[in-house]
């Protein structure tokens, strides 16, 4: 185990200088941000560092109603060809934009400030909001000559937008965000203003609008009266050009946080319809407000009732919505019972031979407290292991258990369980150099608890390595971190949800030291454990080998190992009950792995239903898995969503990767049932296969706020209904009776 332990600190090591080269900065680092007030002037100022930069369209600027600004002065841009965005405007280095203050009077100002920047390396950071308060007591109100001066400045404005908006300046669409940006603030306790800065050529349908809550409900939301435009498909209709804000009165408010559903619908003058919108926000209401109602709205109103709808929400938009709860400690205790749920899946279920062959392995004979405490330091990295990819996916959209998904990494672990498994059988023992040795026992005698460095050292690295697994509460923790940046709360929560999954493992630890040591029994015990490392091996090469290669592995291990365990020594005595029903085991084991063998001379088949092929007819075989279309990126998709748009079709969308297990599992139990192929008929099936975890991998997860595989989208008339989005695992009886609601 020493050994062990300086050859993981090694790897572990070498794999992370490897990735400190491409590590992304803190955003706060990447971008360090300063708002000062200078001479009637507010000067916002981002220091950003090399190999990193900002979208000029990405800054907003906002302010209370102590003082009225002016037009921000931005400084000229470097033009970037972005694979999303097209060339757009972007900042770097040193950036200074110029607020000028027009009405003082106030003792200071409340300004916030939006903006969003990428790296080089391609990984873009969610948006951020920073608000400072500035003390602009020494302003005064502007003088006439001033005030004119800045109406003639915003008269020029205008005219130059109204020429701007006669002729179209691009030849493709933007995103949709960036062509209608939305933000929501609460003016006051009780009311919102929600706003859409709608870029010029492009505008919103007036009757798209539908508004849902929680936590309070609607007043009269009032929507200004738009243009009318002679649509080509829709005839006469209004819609609403440059720039909207709607207020939106509460009223019966429970609740201090609620959660705001908006969704809308617009379109681009060059003759492109974007799918209709849908924005979750949560917003924590002030407890009170001194700032006089604002009178958004100056056009003429028209009294609009919103649809107000019963949104069905999926289990990982449900665990998010969990977060809202003002009581933590059920939100806790709920993440404890997920992780109990999760125990025996296959996130955690390899760890327990893991945590086991660590324990039997010990040369000296380990007591219940000691193994008990192995256990928990065990399962106390492995949660802290979790917690960490959490707050990093959830901050950057980036899983940090896809990058230890590198052939290289899966190689080298296999391989440490391959050499923990021939140390079981006895041909060596693990040891150290003598100077590590000695360095290393003195860590232990002052641990009083003998190889826990060790222990923690392979619990960390297992939940990175062994269970990369993707379900709805991890998934609706990352939601909840991504949307609010309260890194605090979602990181407990998975690390709770982490001691939940590993309670069975500290039960597994603790009762593997209660095994007798006499008889020879410890000796065979060890042997069953070195077999289960080996099958470790096999599991995470399963990953990164063709499935013949794979299957002849799993053959070699199912009938060598009762082979060698004496399944067929007739000198083994058998006189106890408990060696007799070990032997009949072995002899059943033997039988299965002779099946297996046969599979291979077939060239292939499912380890798990070995004579399922032996069917007559290949062709019924072939027939009950469900045919994929695979695709590539967004633009794969769109193309498809476009087509099916108004045809009542129904797309399914299935992320998949070849390290993912559960995708695996969904790919033997869902996809090759033949109730579901029969189901699936009328379904156009489209796989998303994101093991290289590229560029394009990484932009179709983030569309669709995936953290990864697996996950399944299903579309109809090229809108996704996400009530009935799945992650992770499901069974055959709850995926049909999704896709039957869909229908």
């Amino acid at each position: 185990m020493k050994r062990l332990l300086i050859s993981l600190i090694l790897i572990l090591s070498t794999f992370l200088l490897a990735q400190v080269e491409n590590d992304l900065l803190p955003v706060n680092k990447a971008f360090i941000f300063k708002a000062e007030v200078v001479n009637n002037k507010i000067l916002l100022n981002w220091k950003i560092k090399k190999n990193y930069f900002l979208y000029k369209e990405k800054i907003k600027i906002y302010a209370d109603f102590s003082a009225q600004l002016g037009n921000a002065k931005f400084p000229k841009t470097k033009i970037r060809n972005d694979e999303f965005f097209g060339k757009i405007g972007i900042y770097r280095d040193n950036t200074i934009v110029v607020v000028p203050i027009l009405k003082g009077g106030a003792k200071s100002i409340l300004l916030t400030v939006n903006y969003q920047g990428c790296s080089d390396l391609g990984v873009c950071y969610p948006p951020i909001t920073k608000s400072v308060v500035l003390d602009i007591s020494s302003i005064h109100s502007t003088s006439l000559d001033n005030n004119s001066f800045n109406l003639l400045s915003q008269a020029t404005n205008k005219v130059q937008s109204l020429v701007k908006n006669s002729i179209p300046t691009s030849n493709k669409p933007l995103s949709v965000d960036n062509a209608f940006k939305f933000s929501v603030v609460a003016i006051n306790n009780n009311t919102l203003l929600a706003k859409w800065d709608i870029h010029q050529e492009y505008y919103l349908y007036h009757n798209k609008f539908l508004f849902d809550i929680k936590g309070a409900t609607f007043g009269n939301i009032v929507i200004s009266k738009g243009k009318i435009k002679d649509d080509k498909f829709l005839g006469k209709i209004e819609v609403h050009k440059d720039a909207l804000e709607v207020e939106i009165p509460l009223t019966d408010i429970n609740t201090k946080s609620i959660t705001l559903i908006i969704k809308y619908q617009g379109c681009w003058e060059g003759g492109v319809c974007f799918s209709p919108q849908e924005k979750t926000i949560n917003i924590m209401l002030p407890s009170q407000t001194n700032n006089p109602k604002i009178n958004a709205l100056s056009k003429k109103k028209s009294i609009y009732t919103p649809n107000i709808v019963q949104i069905e929400l999926n289990e990982t938009d449900q665990i998010t919505a969990l977060f809202q709860q003002e009581n933590i400690l059920l939100v806790l205790a709920s993440f404890f019972g997920f992780g109990l749920l999760l125990s025996l899946t296959p996130c955690v279920f390899p760890m327990i031979p893991i945590l086991s062959g660590i324990i039997v392995g010990q040369k000296e004979e380990v007591s219940t407290k000691k193994a008990l405490i192995m256990s928990i330091v065990f399962v106390l990295s492995m949660s802290i292991a979790y917690s960490i990819v959490g707050v990093f996916a959830g901050y950057f959209g980036e899983n940090l258990q896809v990058l230890f998904q590198d052939p290289w990494v899966l190689s080298i672990f296999s391989l440490i369980f391959v050499t923990l498994a021939f140390s079981m059988f006895g041909y060596y023992e693990i040891q150290l150099p003598t100077s590590l040795q000695e360095k290393i026992t003195k860590i232990n005698n002052d641990q009083k608890g003998g190889h826990l460095i060790s222990v923690a050292i392979m619990g960390f690295l297992s939940a990175l390595i062994i269970g990369p697994c993707v379900t709805p509460p991890l998934a609706g923790a990352l939601i909840y971190i991504g949307q609010t940046g309260d890194a605090l709360l979602g990181g407990i929560s998975l690390f709770i949800m982490s001691l939940g999954m590993g309670s069975l493992l500290i039960i597994v630890g603790a009762g593997v030291s209660k095994l007798p040591k006499a008889d020879g029994w410890m000796e065979s015990i060890k042997y069953i454990f070195g077999i289960l490392m080996l099958a470790i091996a096999i599991y995470l090469l399963d990953r990164i080998i063709s499935p013949l290669t794979s299957l002849i592995l799993w053959a070699m291990l199912i009938t060598i190992s009762p082979i060698a365990m004496g399944a067929l020594n007739t000198q083994i005595n058998t006189s106890k009950p408990w060696q007799r029903i070990f032997k009949a085991l072995g002899l059943i084991i033997l039988g299965y792995g002779i099946l297996l063998w046969i599979l291979v001379a077939r060239g292939g088949g499912d380890m798990l239903q070995p004579l399922s092929s032996w069917r007559s007819s290949n062709i019924e075989i072939e027939s009950d898995h469900l045919k994929f279309k695979q695709i590539k990126s967004i633009s794969d998709l769109e193309q498809v969503l476009i087509q099916t748009k108004n045809n009542n079709q129904i797309v399914m969308l299935d992320f998949y990767a070849n390290w993912c297990t559960s995708c695996k599992e969904l790919e033997l139990f869902i996809f090759s049932n033949t109730h579901v192929v029969n189901e699936m008929s009328d379904v156009i099936a489209l796989q998303a296969d994101v093991t290289e975890n590229n560029i394009n991998d990484k932009a179709l997860m983030k569309r669709f706020n995936i953290v990864g595989p697996p996950a399944i989208l299903f579309f109809k008339n090229g809108i996704e209904n996400r009530s009935q989005r799945i992650i992770g695992e499901i069974n055959t009886q709850n995926f049909l009776s999704r896709l039957n609601k869909i229908k």
